[in-house]
């Protein structure tokens, strides 16, 4: 999968596509033995599925030349017959795909979500000498500094995509999607897991496997959602 995700974000004419995925939690029983309703409450849908293309036109730059959907009909009708087409989304600036798919995500350009640099930037540290950070990170992990990686104007972590979908009783999953998901094995599993947890400790014996494992898909589960059980671990910070 590593190898795979790497492949996808280096051509810039390469296609990106994302999967964002709302659906219903499962019910639970209240201390009286009553099935206490957990649906996803977002008026009467009951999924919403979100695919982004990094880089893929709508509109025609030459009027004599099909623009990129027109070359791939099959997309096209099935965006147009099965679900909305936004036309007034503009490709932020620095045109990369951390900061293009993190501003779909957040609604905000990159000044307001962290991430204005990307798809990496640089940093100078305390002696002088400059490194550079990936911008593609999982959302509540820090920056060199110390900061939130995705700092908004607050100076905080910028609230999360997927936090008032959760708190309306959705599960959220996602493929592939700039930090909503893990990116790596070893700052992201540390900062969701912890460095001492059996997590980390697989990354450290088995990189490979530990990428096939955690990298790439997500699920962000509801309160009191079966899909995840006792499974993974609490996002305390997204909410800030």
């Amino acid at each position: 999968m590593g190898r795979f995700r790497e492949a996808l974000r280096a051509p810039a004419w390469l296609v990106i596509a994302a999967a964002f995925i709302a659906a219903p939690a499962a019910s639970l029983a209240d201390s009286g033995g009553n099935a206490e309703a957990r649906s996803c409450h977002l008026g009467g849908i009951k999924h919403v599925i979100e695919l982004q293309f990094d880089n893929v036109h709508l509109r025609r730059d030459n009027p004599n030349v099909p623009s990129d959907l027109e070359q791939m009909p099959n997309l096209l009708n099935f965006l147009t017959s099965h679900g909305t087409i936004l036309t007034n989304h503009h490709t932020p600036l620095i045109s990369h795909t951390a900061d293009d798919i993190i501003t779909t995500l957040t609604g905000n350009y990159g000044d307001k979500h962290g991430q204005p640099v990307a798809n990496s930037y640089g940093y100078f540290r305390a002696d002088g000498s400059v490194g550079f950070s990936s911008s593609f990170v999982y959302w509540t992990d820090t920056a060199p500094d110390g900061a939130p990686q995705m700092i908004d104007p607050r100076g905080k972590m910028h609230p999360a995509p997927w936090v008032p979908f959760t708190r309306a009783g959705c599960d959220v999953g996602a493929f592939s999607v700039a930090n909503i998901e893990f990116e790596n094995v070893s700052s992201d599993i540390d900062n969701v897991f912890g460095a001492n947890s059996p997590e980390a400790m697989e990354a450290q014996a088995n990189f490979d496997k530990a990428v096939a494992d955690f990298e790439g898909i997500s699920i962000h589960c509801a309160r009191h959602s079966s899909v995840c059980g006792n499974a993974g671990a609490p996002d305390l910070a997204s909410c800030c």
